[in-house]
């Protein structure tokens, strides 16, 4: 394994912890700006005032969803290119991805169920010749798992023990798909058994490497076939079919700390989600709904929720890419996706890739502009930090992993805003300003306010007792 050596050990510096940066009686202030020349950059604390208008409006008392956390996907390429540092420089960034003391304190992570796009090769953990089946699963391994993802895994875990890991396929088996294929395809109703003991599977599997599972999907974007990478359609009625069938009495005997998610695809069809949990026999195994980002808008998570409050929401995949290259637009819609869905009942957030290298890869087919979390040269081993990492830091290194959503009224137009309650019982509010033109904020906790002039794109994050 060759190693990559990190040439700028000195960028990773660890910021402030979040218990001794709180400003005493007053606000304190953390900011990103579009131009860059802030980066989570701590700012002069703020001070209260008697309250004088009214502007963002702070109710603890009124609580909403408890969350999990936030962080990205520990894909075959991120934990590839991770694996290949070397032993200090990994340690160090992953402290710096997953600590809590002075880290971003990322506390979920979701992992691939096989080969996405983001693999060196495309594969399933039950692969045969072709026109052969295995329905006995007598094929199964996950050592391609044990070569790069649960070491990294495991070794994220080691730095935060409260990570929540989630997984999702891109495709069945291919002797389990119309296609007999990973490429494209549906997954045939006779395949139902084998599939759901496949992801049953892999749930004991992971569970034996000390990987435990919180959540799995379904299928990753269950509407698309993409031509180059594995992807399998699944209509809402075949997932309705096949979870209240199959998957769901299995894991409920096997697993049942493992939440069942549905959808795990856009915002522009909450119809589908909506279709499959009107299927009664599927929606009593169904613990929540899962969203992309790259069509639609937020609020369809709250139609789903509005029809099926019992549901959790999660946000499981956005990235970023070569298409928004400018910060000026990727940053506020980056942050004000992450702030808006989570006003509509998300629990968790996860950006896409962990980590990239310098040419938007390894991957096989698929994404070949996207962008990660963080960025490793493959030749060098320099980190450079994207703005997903400061965008999910906003959040991550602020809310703790139990926090709760409160209420906090209606934002100024052309701002995002949405406050949380921490176990320690300090506040937060994360804020973005979408607009074109610098805003006053003026935000108000019971008799108590402050005001604060946020830059034209700019991200803030303020913390109080």
């Amino acid at each position: 394994m060759r190693l990559l050596r990190l040439a700028a050990i000195a960028a990773l510096t660890f910021l402030p912890s979040i218990t001794a940066a709180l400003a005493e009686g007053g606000v304190s202030v953390y900011l990103t700006t579009p131009d860059g020349t802030k980066l989570l950059s701590q700012e002069p604390s703020l001070s209260f005032s008697q309250v004088d208008k009214a502007g963002i409006t702070i109710d603890a008392s009124r609580r909403y969803q408890e969350i999990v956390g936030f962080g990205a996907a520990i894909t075959d390429a991120s934990a590839y290119l991770i694996n290949r540092m070397e032993p200090s420089a990994r340690e160090a960034l992953l402290k710096e991805l997953f600590g809590r003391d002075g880290g971003l304190g990322f506390s979920f992570t979701r992992l691939t169920i096989g080969a996405s796009d983001f693999s060196l090769q495309h594969y399933s953990y039950d692969d045969v010749q072709a026109g052969a089946r295995d329905p006995e699963l007598t094929h199964f391994s996950i050592a391609s798992a044990k070569e790069d993802v649960l070491p990294v895994t495991r070794a994220a875990l080691a730095v935060n023990p409260s990570l929540k890991i989630m997984a999702s396929p891109w495709s069945a088996p291919g002797w389990m798909k119309s296609t007999d294929s990973l490429i494209k395809g549906a997954l045939l109703p006779e395949a139902y058994p084998s599939f759901a003991a496949y992801l049953n599977r892999y749930a004991d599997a992971l569970a034996a490497e000390g990987v435990p599972l919180y959540a799995l999907t379904i299928q990753n974007e269950p509407h698309f076939e993409p031509g180059d990478y594995p992807g399998m359609r699944v209509t809402p009625e075949s997932r309705a079919a096949f979870v209240g069938g199959y998957l769901g009495p299995l894991l409920s005997k096997t697993h049942p700390e493992i939440r069942i998610l549905d959808w795990d695809h856009n915002w522009d069809e909450p119809q589908s989600p909506l279709t499959m949990l009107s299927d009664a026999k599927a929606a009593r195994y169904v613990a929540g709904v899962a969203w992309h980002c790259y069509n639609g808008e937020p609020s369809a998570q709250g139609k789903v929720h509005d029809a099926h409050p019992d549901k959790e929401t999660y946000f499981t995949e956005c990235s970023g890419g070569g298409w928004s290259p400018k910060w000026s637009d990727a940053l506020p819609w980056m942050a004000g996706s992450l702030v808006e869905s989570v006003r509509y009942w998300s629990k968790g957030v996860l950006f896409w890739n962990l980590a990239l290298d310098e040419n938007s890869g390894p991957h096989k087919g698929g994404c070949g502009d996207c962008r990660g979390v963080v960025s490793i040269n493959s030749k060098t081993g320099v980190i450079s930090r994207n703005l997903e990492y400061y965008v999910l830091g906003h959040a991550s290194r602020f809310v703790a992993q139990g926090a709760t959503r409160i209420e906090s009224g209606t934002a100024p137009e052309g701002i995002s805003a949405v406050a949380f309650r921490n176990p320690d019982a300090s506040l937060v509010l994360l804020t973005v300003n979408r607009s074109s033109v610098n805003k006053t904020l003026t935000v108000t906790d019971g008799v108590k306010s402050f005001s604060y002039a946020l830059v034209a794109g700019g991200v803030a994050t303020f913390v109080w007792h």
